[in-house]
C-alpha cells in the first residue's frame, strides 16, 4: 500500500485541533493556560486526570499514563490504522493527500470500509422511505406524531421487502459481499447472501462522533416472522453494550446543560419524542440493558466529576423497566451525578405520552422525577406486608443495604428517616440496621483494580515510571522542572539562542537530565509537533514524566505570561550555570599566581562571566 507523504501527515496534524477531536468523546473544561481536562476515555475514573493541550496537539492522562497525538487518539479509540487515521482527519478538513511514488490513494480496508458501507446503507434506506412501498412505514411514523421533517432529522429510513435490494445498491457502489457481511448489513443463509433488514423501518445507530455504525429496524408487516425490533449484530465497529442511540445528537446539550442532564429512555421513538418535545438530552440503549459500559460512555460525555449533574431514567413502569433502572443503580461504577427515575402517568412511555398529552407533558416528566434511592427503596419494600411486624423486619433487612450504599454523609441520615417513615419503625432501629449493613459491605473482599498488574515472581521487577509527584522537593529540581515544562509547552515562542544556552549544561536531577538531553537533540524547536516527538524519544522510565511536563497546567495567568515566565526560567538556568563556572574558576585561581599567564586568563574569563551574568539578570 502506498504511504502518505510525511509532509501531508504533518500538515493534516497541524490543521487539526486535537481539542475538537477529543471533545467529540469527552467533555473538556479549561484547566489553566492552554490546557483542557476531562474524564479519561482509556480508563474509568471519578475525577478528571486526562489533559489535552490543543496548542501542542498532545494529550496525557495523569491517572493511567496514556498519552499521544491526534493520530494515536483515533487509533486507540476507533481501532483504525495510522493511514486510516490520517485519511479520516484529512477528509474532515478537505485536504487532498499525496502518496509516495506518485501512487493513487489506496482503497481503505477494515474499519473504514465498514463505516463507509453503513453510511451508504443509511442513504439507501432514507431514499427508500419516499418510495410507494414505504407507505406503511410513513403511516407508522405519522400515527406516532412524526412527520417527514422528524424522520429526516433522525435519519429514519425504510428497508424494502425484497431479499437483495440494498445489497444490489451497495455492490453497485463497489462494496463486496464480504464487506457487507462484516458490517452486519446482509446475512448468510443456505441459499446464499440476503439483506438482513427487509420490510422494516430503519433507524441509523451512530457513534458519539456521528458516524453510522449500525441500524435498528422495526417490523411493519404481520407476515414478518422476525422479532419486533432487529438490530445490527456485533461487528468490529458496533458493540451494543457501548452504544447509546441519540448520543450523537444529545452530547452537545448534555455537556453544556445547567444542570448537565441525561435522560435515558427505552426505544428509538421515545428518543425522537423527547427531542422533539424539548428534552434534547435523551438517549436509549440498542437492544440490550443499560449497563456499566453505558455508564462509562455517559460519564465522559457529561464530565461527571461531581454530584451537580442528573441522570433521569424514564420507564413505562413495567417490571423489565424497573429492573433495568435498578441494574444501573447497583453497578460498581456508578455516576457521580444524582440519579432519578421518572415514570409517566398510567405508565405511558414518552412517545405515547407526547401523542396523548403533548410536548409539555413530556417535559413535565422532569418535574415528576424521584431520586433513584427512593425508587430503589420502594421497590425493595414492595414485596413485604408492612402491616405485620415480620413484614416490617424483613423489609428493613432488605432495604437497609440500599441506604448503606449512600456515600454522601449528609444524604444518608435523611434516607434513614425516609425508610423509617415507610416502615413505621423507630429511626434508631433503622439507623442501627443500616450501620450493620454498611459494616458488612466494608468487610467484603476488596475488588481488584482493573488497572493493577499482578506481580510476576518469575521475572525481574518492572521499574516504576518516574512522575512529577515522585521528584524531590528542592530548589534545583523546581527550577529544572519549571524550565522543562516551559520549554516543552512554549519553547517555540522563546528566543531560540536563549533556550539553547539554558539547556547546554547538565541538570542535577537524573530524570530531568534525561529529558533535557532529548530536548537538546532536537534540531528545530519551532517546528509544529517537536515537543511531542521529544517526549516520545525520552527513554524509560522517564517518558511518562516528560508527558506530564508537556501536559501539566503552566502556572501563569495567560499565554503571554507563560512565555515570559519560560524565558525567565531559562535565564535563571543560565545564571546558575555561570555561577557554577565562576566558582570553579575562583578555585582554580587559588592554585596559580594571579600575574601568571594562566592567572590572567582566568581573570579575563571571570570578567566575561560577570558581564554575561549581568545581561541575564537584568533581562
Amino acid at each position: 500500500m502506498p504511504r502518505i507523504r510525511q509532509a501531508d501527515v504533518d500538515e493534516v496534524k497541524s490543521r487539526t485541533n486535537i481539542g475538537d477531536i477529543v471533545g467529540e468523546r469527552v467533555a473538556l473544561k479549561s484547566a489553566g493556560v492552554g490546557s483542557l481536562k476531562g474524564l479519561c476515555p482509556f480508563h474509568d475514573e471519578k475525577s478528571p486526570s486526562f489533559h489535552v493541550r490543543p496548542q501542542v496537539g498532545y494529550y496525557h492522562c495523569f491517572g493511567c499514563g496514556e498519552s499521544g497525538d491526534v493520530y494515536s487518539f483515533l487509533r486507540e479509540m476507533d481501532h483504525v490504522s495510522f493511514t486510516e487515521a490520517v485519511e479520516r482527519l484529512a477528509g474532515r478538513i478537505g485536504y487532498t493527500l499525496h502518496y509516495e511514488d506518485g501512487g493513487a490513494a489506496p482503497e481503505n480496508s477494515g474499519r473504514s470500509r465498514l463505516y463507509a458501507a453503513n453510511t451508504a446503507a443509511a442513504e439507501f434506506f432514507r431514499g427508500q422511505l419516499l418510495s410507494a412501498e414505504a407507505e406503511t412505514g410513513r403511516k407508522f411514523l405519522g400515527e406516532r406524531g412524526f412527520d417527514a421533517g422528524a424522520a429526516a432529522h433522525f435519519g429514519v429510513g425504510y428497508a424494502p421487502r425484497g431479499w437483495e435490494g440494498m445489497m444490489k445498491a451497495l455492490t453497485a457502489q463497489g462494496f463486496t459481499r464480504d464487506e457487507l457481511l462484516a458490517a452486519g448489513l446482509v446475512s448468510q443463509g443456505q441459499r446464499g447472501v440476503y439483506d438482513r433488514f427487509r420490510g422494516r423501518l430503519v433507524w441509523p445507530i451512530r457513534d458519539v462522533t456521528g458516524q453510522t455504525i449500525g441500524f435498528g429496524a422495526r417490523k411493519l408487516y404481520d407476515d414478518d416472522q422476525g422479532p419486533k425490533y432487529l438490530n445490527t449484530p456485533e461487528t468490529i465497529i458496533y458493540k451494543k453494550a457501548q452504544v447509546l442511540y441519540g448520543l450523537d445528537l444529545a452530547k452537545r446539550d448534555i455537556s453544556r446543560g445547567d444542570p448537565r442532564r441525561v435522560v435515558v429512555v427505552e426505544g428509538y421513538t421515545d428518543v425522537m419524542a423527547c427531542h422533539l418535545a424539548g428534552l434534547t438530552t435523551a438517549v436509549a440503549t440498542c437492544g440490550t440493558a443499560f449497563g456499566a459500559e453505558h455508564i462509562k460512555v455517559l460519564r465522559r460525555v457529561m464530565g461527571d466529576d461531581n454530584a451537580s449533574g442528573e441522570v433521569v431514567f424514564t420507564f413505562d413502569g413495567d417490571e423489565a423497566g424497573q429492573k433495568a433502572a435498578l441494574r444501573a443503580f447497583t453497578e460498581d461504577d456508578r455516576f457521580n451525578a444524582q440519579t432519578f427515575v421518572a415514570v409517566a402517568p398510567n405508565g405511558l412511555d414518552p412517545c405515547d405520552l407526547r401523542l396523548q398529552r403533548g410536548d409539555a407533558a413530556v417535559r413535565g416528566l422532569m418535574d415528576a422525577k424521584v431520586p433513584m434511592f427512593e425508587f430503589a427503596i420502594d421497590r425493595r419494600l414492595g414485596g413485604f406486608d408492612l402491616a405485620t411486624v415480620e413484614g416490617q423486619v424483613g423489609a428493613l433487612r432488605a432495604a437497609a443495604p440500599i441506604v448503606a450504599e449512600i456515600r454522601d454523609r449528609l444524604l444518608r441520615p435523611g434516607y434513614e428517616r425516609v425508610l423509617a417513615r415507610r416502615l413505621g419503625m423507630d429511626p434508631t432501629e433503622v439507623r442501627a440496621e443500616v450501620e450493620r449493613a454498611a459494616r458488612g459491605a466494608s468487610q467484603a473482599p476488596a475488588r481488584r483494580d482493573p488497572m493493577e498488574t499482578a506481580p510476576d515472581s518469575s521475572g525481574p521487577a518492572t521499574v516504576a515510571p518516574v512522575t512529577l509527584a515522585s521528584l524531590p522537593r528542592t530548589a534545583d529540581v523546581a527550577l529544572e522542572r519549571g524550565a522543562l515544562m516551559g520549554a516543552l509547552q512554549y519553547g517555540h515562542q522563546v528566543d531560540q539562542d536563549t533556550l539553547a544556552r539554558a539547556f547546554e549544561a547538565s541538570f542535577r536531577n537524573p530524570a530531568l537530565e534525561a529529558i533535557r538531553e532529548v530536548i537538546m537533540a532536537v534540531q528545530d524547536r519551532t517546528r509544529v509537533g517537536w515537543a511531542m516527538d521529544a517526549v516520545n524519544a525520552v527513554r524509560e522510565p522517564y517518558r511518562s514524566l516528560a508527558g506530564e511536563l508537556l501536559m501539566s497546567p503552566f502556572p501563569a495567568r495567560d499565554e503571554q505570561g507563560a512565555v515570559a515566565s519560560t524565558a525567565d526560567l531559562c535565564s535563571r538556568l543560565i545564571v546558575r550555570d555561570l555561577d557554577r563556572e565562576k566558582n570553579e574558576l575562583l578555585r582554580a585561581l587559588q592554585r596559580v599566581a594571579a600575574d601568571s599567564d594562566g592567572g590572567r586568563a582566568l581573570g579575563v574569563r571571570l570578567r566575561d562571566l560577570s558581564i554575561e551574568r549581568q545581561r541575564f539578570t537584568e533581562s
